[in-house]
């Protein structure tokens, strides 16, 4: 089974300030599935990276996608269709594109398994495959 990383897990491993850092790196080191990135949850933290690290930091982001140990998939053009569907199912609570994202390539990957600090969002998400996500990390 693979696990699906959001923006924001991946951010906070990167950034050593980030309250979730700890959390986040100690959870990575107890993942054995294949983590699964979805490729617009890169341009996202790129920005991140850019805005609250700077652009050596971004640059560096840049270089170690070329041997990341992530599989960057891209969204299929059904998974557009049902990104449209979430993104007006849960409009009232703020989700942002790569949390529909996530949502909809989990359905079509049939994967429960979600890395993301945003329990917020992914605990109220009602995916089709499955009731809930399993958020990781498991306690923020």
């Amino acid at each position: 089974m693979a696990c699906l990383m959001d923006t924001g897990f991946w951010f906070a491993s990167i950034d050593e300030s980030d309250t979730h850092h700890e959390r986040v790196v100690k959870a990575t080191k107890n993942i054995r599935e294949q983590v699964i990135v979805p490729s617009p949850a890169i341009t996202e933290t790129a920005y991140l990276v850019r805005r609250n690290l700077g652009v050596e930091r971004l640059a560096k982001f840049s270089e170690k996608l070329n041997s990341t140990k992530f599989q960057i998939e891209s969204p299929t053009g059904n998974d557009y269709i049902r990104i449209a569907a979430v993104l007006r199912k849960y409009n009232d609570v703020n989700i942002d594109f790569v949390d529909a994202c996530i949502v909809a390539m989990a359905e079509r990957l049939n994967i429960t398994k979600i890395l993301t600090i945003d329990r917020r969002h992914f605990g109220i998400f009602k995916p089709v495959h499955c009731d809930s996500f399993e958020i990781l990390p498991e306690t923020l």
